[in-house]
């Protein structure tokens, strides 16, 4: 999937999170504005945010790289074979690649990674039983079982072995190494010059500036302190289009109702089963997203085509969703109230939310919005679990549907909404062990399906969201089936 013409620039930061690596500055730079940071600068590390592993994407490389159609390519890894149906993974790693150091990749530093991340629960890496180098510069990655969509989740960053606090040297393989880092203010990418990979990237430097929210990176972006930025249609609305392109693309990550499966009333299927049939996705599309986006219905996004299963078994139905909630005990005597929690430093999650109350108090639900920060956020709701419902969008950082479905198996530490359910649990785990694709794809359809019946959550959409960028001065941005930017591909058209 690609975007043509986009304008972005870059503003120069200092800060004192170096790599030791000295750059040329030019006059190829770029100003990009996020709206969240990086819990961590840990590539081993799984508890980032999706803003976090965007930025991320462009310092750390794994064996393998998807492309803009989601397959497969090969990254630190030049090659690799598949043995014993699926047990075995042999990865001949790449010669001449360095880290942002000098020091070259070695097999030992992709063993450490690997193993590492493994330990740190990094999704997709449980089945790993061992990681043995054989024949010099070849990496075998022996699995507990047979895995026959294990490659996706060797886009792991690979990381140096004898680097104990990756979080102060945040060295990779990709085309930018981090300069400086001051949180709550801005990051600074340079260009790595010793990138393994011939012609990129094309910056020379970009600096991500942080805001609290989408309003103030708004008004930065109308003001000319930023030149780029992710922005809802809202935003979008408000930008004068003589001045900036305007392009479109879906975020790859499914924006839902979270519900707290253990939290009373909550816990009663039925109340559940009530908030779904009550809200009107179309609605919510069409009064805070401009009429776009893809109503999801499911865990899984919609572009993961082969897979994708919308069948919701709870369509809008507020008569049904009023039957519901008496057979629940709630009416105008017993009225059923709902928190929901939202990160306030996303917009389009406020706006969700504010749709979402109008619609339920026409069922006679008392709802009301809690806003936090996004630390507050992250600590209570998505580590903590003391929350009763929240707005959120749910991505995935690799191209796999297992990965959106490996956070409702009730012993997953990601399984923040509580979902419990053995039906699952079991369909889930056989998909692991599942040789044959086409039966496979079906379990993937049960496993989505054992889901919606249960009705775990409210599953809205993938987001329609845009790229602004200023003037027209940039071209050969890229999509993907993830939620990255790709800024090595982006460059100035008047350097070329």
């Amino acid at each position: 999937m690609k975007t043509t013409k986009i304008t972005l620039l870059i503003i120069l930061i200092l800060t004192i999170f170096t790599t030791g690596c000295s750059r040329d500055d030019s006059s190829s730079e770029l100003r990009y504005g996020f709206t969240s940071e990086p819990n961590t600068l840990d590539p081993l590390n799984p508890n980032n945010t999706a803003d976090g592993r965007s930025i991320l994407f462009n310092v750390f490389e794994g064996l393998v790289k998807p492309d803009t159609d989601g397959n497969m390519q090969p990254c630190i890894a030049e090659s690799w074979t598949i043995e014993q149906d699926g047990l075995i993974y042999n990865f001949k790693i790449r010669e001449n690649i360095f880290f942002h150091d000098g020091s070259m990749v070695t097999p030992t530093d992709v063993k450490f990674s690997l193993e590492t991340a493994a330990s740190m629960n990094y999704i997709g890496l449980s089945l790993i039983q061992d990681v043995e180098i054989i024949e010099g510069n070849i990496v075998s990655v022996k699995l507990i079982s047979p895995d026959h969509e294990f490659l996706p989740y060797m886009t792991v960053g690979i990381a140096k072995a004898d680097i104990k606090d990756r979080e102060k040297k945040a060295i990779g393989t990709g085309p930018f190494f981090i300069d400086s880092y001051r949180p709550q203010n801005n990051l600074v990418l340079k260009k790595f010059d010793k990138y393994w990979k011939e012609g990129f990237p094309h910056l020379s430097r970009v600096t991500i500036v942080f805001f609290e929210n989408y309003e103030a990176m708004l008004l930065s972006l109308r003001g000319g302190s930023i030149d780029g930025a992710h922005v809802t249609g809202p935003m979008v609305a408000q930008l004068d289009h003589r001045q900036f392109d305007i392009f479109n693309n879906y975020s790859a990550a499914v924006q839902l109702l979270a519900l707290n499966n253990e939290v009373p009333p909550l816990n009663d299927i039925r109340v559940r089963q009530a908030l779904i049939h009550a809200i009107d996705i179309q609605n919510i599309m069409d009064a805070a997203f401009f009429g776009l986006g893809l109503p999801s219905g499911s865990p899984i996004i919609p572009g993961l085509t082969s897979y994708y299963e919308n069948q919701s078994p709870y369509p809008y139905n507020p008569d049904r969703a009023r039957l519901l909630l008496i057979q629940a005990g709630f009416d105008a005597e017993s009225q059923l109230s709902l928190e929901i929690t939202v990160p306030s430093n996303y917009s389009m999650h406020v706006d969700t939310a504010q749709v979402i109350v109008n619609q339920l108090s026409n069922i006679g639900i008392d709802a009301s919005i809690k806003l936090v920060d996004w630390n507050t956020w992250l600590t209570d709701v998505y580590f903590g679990r003391q929350y009763q419902s929240t707005i959120i969008s749910l991505d995935s950082p690799v191209v796999s549907p297992r990965s959106f479905l490996s956070r409702y198996h009730s012993k997953s530490t990601d399984n923040f909404i509580n979902f419990n359910s053995p039906d699952f649990d079991r369909i889930y785990d056989n998909i692991l062990l599942e040789p044959n694709e086409e039966q496979r794809l079906q379990l993937y359809i049960d496993a989505q399906r054992s889901i919606t019946q249960n009705a775990a959550s409210v599953f809205i959409q993938d987001i329609f969201y845009f790229r602004a960028f200023r003037g027209g001065n940039y071209d050969g941005v890229l999509n993907y089936p993830l939620y990255v930017t790709d800024f090595a591909a982006i460059y100035r058209i008047d350097d070329n």
